[in-house]
Formats: structure tokens, sequence, C-alpha cells
């Protein structure tokens, strides 16, 4: 009774002050008031054990508190002795699962009372998520979004549980701003990023328009689209608006990998390291600069610790199953991209490794599975379409692979692989027609990106195009083809006969010194200098799982 009167003494003169506050607001404040002040002393001893990470004493000197932040505090202790040791990345059989029935039992006669504020509700639905109950867990995060709209970490929680875009139309949420937050973060996470954007975008407008956390989630979501300049551009800003800024830099990191930047991301590990060393980001950038260094056994090292740091950490999971299948051990690896799989469905790139594994297995059937859950999650992602066309051409599935890489190929072709694949294919199959088709427009599309020494590919196509030529009595179309053979080490030989066959065939004495360009190589297609049909899209239909 004397806390209360010193807390009133305290507090009642600038309530006072406040002449348009109501008296029943007044009313609620007081009792809020009283209800702590009664539990005062055992919260802040409970708090400081569960700050020092001693979660059983901070919840024996719980017992019996009445008020909201004493019982949460309380409850999230036990749930935290169920996990097991902090720390220490547990398999799932091992949790206490009946420390969380119990847990369960004791929210569930809460719940069904009405007597769970929004941070209990959110702990009612971490135990549900816990013991495999989604649908109930998806219902009591969604209550608990209503109850307390601020509460971030429930919005994160639905975030996991949502599955597709169906799954989020059908919840009814709280129509307030946090809402347009959650919707942009779970359109990133879907795969929609011009939603994603377009939200984000709207956000900025509304006033957010110096809100790192945008700039860090608009860089991302290049980031998932591979737009590596854009996504590139926003981190660097982002760097220059909070330099010390932890949350996201295992994403630019990443970036910086695929574009071989060394300088770039060592700085970037030791700037982190000078932060804070201790944190998952930090260990996940300098495990993707030894990486970089192909030092793979140090990689995985600081993504074992990272995973020490934080056992949910998704990204860390995935690239220790990287570094695991470049140093060829592929049990490690299937492992780690089962935990990434476990910590979020979602994740294209664990099910992509997976594929990927058991391809190096040489098992085309779990390949074709797993292919097929990373094309569901990134049906415009042209990998994902070459891997699974790979995977039917080897299970002598040809029909289906052609529609594969056709499809890889009108959604955007990122490693220009699919249409020479689809040549073979059909050449494979004695389509000549479509092969040639196939390789005069990959020959084109490199021809017009102004790349043409990085594609090896060429000197096959030209040396298919040759002969064709040749044996359609095209002479001078098999002249060029043949003269471009010449250019590459590994078809010059070739190249050099088909010249001297020509030059029989033609009676010329110096085929060499003709001098002819290449219009339909370098210019669109046209009736006279097409041999083919145009090759109309495929159905992918039966493709997709």
């Amino acid at each position: 009774k004397k806390k209360i009167s010193i807390l009133m003494a305290l507090i009642l003169p600038l309530l006072l002050v406040l002449s348009s506050l109501c008296s029943s607001c007044l009313a609620a404040i007081l009792a809020f008031l009283s209800e702590d002040a009664q539990d005062l002393d055992a919260y802040t001893l409970a708090k400081s054990f569960y700050d020092l990470k001693e979660y059983d004493r901070a919840a024996y000197f719980l017992r019996g508190c009445k008020s909201q932040k004493a019982y949460f505090l309380y409850m999230y202790s036990r749930y935290l002795v169920s996990l097991g040791p902090i720390g220490r990345p547990l398999e799932k059989g091992q949790v206490k699962n009946e420390s969380l029935r119990e847990l369960r039992v004791e929210l569930s006669k809460k719940h069904k009372a009405k007597d769970l504020d929004g941070f209990g509700l959110y702990l009612y639905g971490v135990v549900l998520r816990k013991l495999d109950l989604f649908k109930e867990a998806l219902d009591v995060f969604v209550e608990a979004t209503h109850c307390l709209p601020l509460h971030w970490g429930a919005w994160l929680e639905l975030c996991n549980l949502i599955t597709n875009k169906d799954m989020l139309k059908s919840l009814t949420l709280p129509d307030t701003w946090v809402k347009e937050f959650f919707l942009a973060h779970m359109y990133t996470e879907l795969q929609m990023i011009e939603e994603a954007l377009q939200k984000y975008q709207s956000l900025i407008e509304a006033g957010f328009s110096k809100s790192t956390y945008i700039i860090s989630q608009i860089a991302v979501a290049y980031h998932n689209i591979r737009d590596i300049d854009k996504a590139l551009s926003m981190f660097n800003e982002l760097r220059k608006q909070d330099p010390y800024r932890i949350e996201n830099m295992d994403t630019f990191s990443n970036l910086l990998y695929v574009r071989s930047m060394k300088p770039e991301l060592s700085y970037l590990a030791h700037n982190l390291c000078d932060i804070d060393k201790y944190r998952v980001e930090t260990c996940c950038v300098i495990g993707n600069y030894y990486s970089l260094r192909s030092q793979h056994e140090k990689a995985a090292l600081y993504f074992q610790r990272a995973l020490k740091l934080n056992p949910r950490c998704l990204g860390a999971w995935t690239l220790m199953g990287h570094e695991y299948m470049e140093m060829k051990n592929t049990s490690a690896a299937i492992q780690a991209y089962r935990h990434a799989i476990e910590v979020n469905k979602r994740d294209y790139r664990a099910w992509y490794g997976l594929g990927q594994t058991y391809e190096i297995l040489k098992m085309p059937f779990y390949c074709l599975y797993y292919y097929r859950r990373a094309h569901q999650l990134r049906p415009n992602d042209s990998r994902m379409l070459v891997a699974l066309g790979e995977c039917y051409e080897k299970l002598n599935q040809l029909a289906e692979a052609k529609k594969c890489y056709w499809r890889a190929y009108s959604v955007g072709d990122v490693e220009r692989m699919a249409l020479v694949k689809l040549a073979k294919l059909h050449e494979q199959l004695n389509e000549s027609d479509q092969a040639t088709q196939c390789y005069i427009i990959y020959i084109q599309d490199v021809f017009s990106c102004g790349e043409i020494l990085e594609h090896l590919e060429l000197s096959t196509a030209f040396r298919y195009l040759g002969q064709y030529y040749f044996k359609s009595k095209r002479y001078n179309e098999a002249f060029i083809c043949a003269q471009r053979c010449c250019d590459y080490n590994d078809a010059r030989e070739e190249g050099k006969a088909l010249l001297r066959q020509i030059s029989q065939v033609r009676g010329e004495a110096d085929p060499a010194s003709t001098d002819l360009s290449l219009p339909f190589l370098y210019g669109p297609l046209s009736a006279t200098n097409t041999p083919v049909r145009r090759m109309s899209p495929l159905n992918l239909s039966s493709v997709t799982p």
C-alpha cells in the first residue's frame, strides 16, 4: 500500500494537468498501475534473472503473480526452459513436448476466459506453432494482432504460417497502418515483388520516406528478383543513412558475393566485426567472405557460429548447405537444407539446393520433386525451369523437357542456356528445322547483348548451322557459319573442313576471299533467310506440379 501511494503521488499531479483526459481513462490507468505495483518486487527480481538467462529462477519467483506483465514473463520463461539450452540447435523431436503441452493447457484456459492480453495471445500462438497446431496458431495470431496491433512480433509469426496468396486474402486483419507494413512484407515473402514495391512506395508517400526499414525491404525485394544493380544501389544508400546498421547486411553480402566484389565484402566484414562480432548477420557476412576466397571450411564454421546464436536463422542454414556442397559433403548439405525448410518452407533456395544435391547423387526422381517445389515458389525463374528440363531429359520425358526449356527462354533466360539445350534436344530427336531455329535465335540474342566471347556454345551453334545449310545446299549461309567456326578453337578444324567442301562444290579457288555479311544472324528473321517455321509457345501445364 505504501508503494502504491508513492506511485499515486508521483503520477496524479501529471494526470491532473491533462484536463482533456476523461474520467474513464483515468480509472483504467489507475487500475493498471495498481495491478502492476502489487507484483513490482517479484517482477523486478524475475526480470533480473531473465536478463541473466536463468529462466527457471525467473519463473519460480513469478508464481502467483496476477498482473498481465508478470504473468507473461512467467509463462515466457517457462516456454524458454522447455526449448532446452539456448544457443544449441535442437532437432524437432528434442523439444520437451510435455512442457509445451502443459503450457498449452494453462494458456488455453486463460484464452477461453478471455484473460489473455496481446502478449499472452502471442505466446499462446507460439506454443501452438511449436506443437504443429498451425490452424489454431493462425487464428490466435490474428486475434493477437487485433488485441495489440503494434506488436510486430505477432505479425511476423503470422507471416511464417501463411503459405500462399489465397490464405493471405482469407484473413480478417485489423484496419491499421501496421497492416500495410505487414502486407508489403508478406508480398515480398510470397515473391509478389511488384505489389510489394507498390506498397512500400505508398508508405514512403504517406510519410515514411526516411524509414531505413523500408529502404532495406526495397533492397531485399530487388535482391529477390535478382535485380542486382538496383539492390546494391539501395543497400549503399542504406549504409549512408545508417552506417551502424547490422540488420539485412547478410543479404547485402550475398549480392557482393554474386558480383565477386571481394574488397567491398572484406570492408563490410571488418566493419560489422568492429560494430558487433557476436551478431548473426556479422557471422554470415564473414562466412560469405571466406566462401568467396574459396576457404569453405572456414565459411562453414562461421555459419555454424551464426546458428549457435540463432538456430532459426534461415540464411545461415541455406548458406551452410552451399558450403557443404562445395566440400562435396552431400549428406551434411542435405541436412542443412532440410533445416532451412523447417524454418521456412517458402525458401526456394533450400528446395533448389536439395535438387542440386540429389542431382550430384544421380537420383533424378528426387531432383524432380525438389525442383518442382522450387519452381512453385519461383514460377518465373529460368534457373528452376532449366533444372526441371534437365531432370525430365534424364528421365527420358523429352516433351516435358522441351516445354521447360522454351518456358525458361520466354521468362528471360538468366544464364542464356535454355535455347541451346532446347536446340540440342531437337537435334537428338532429328528435328533439324526446330534445332536450327533455336540456334539462330540464340546467336541473335548473344550478338545483340555484346557478350560473344563469354558464350562457348556459339561454336556449337555455328557448327550445326554450317552443316544444316550445307545439306540444304544453301552454300552462302553455310560459308558464313564455317568462317565463324574458325574463330573458336574447338570448332576450327570442322570449320576449315566445311570450307573445303563448299569450295569443291562451288568450284571456287579461294573461298576465304569472299566477303559476306551476316544479315540472317544480326538482323530480325525474315521469310527469305529463315529456313524453318517459327516455333509456337508451348503449354507448361503438365510441368507445373
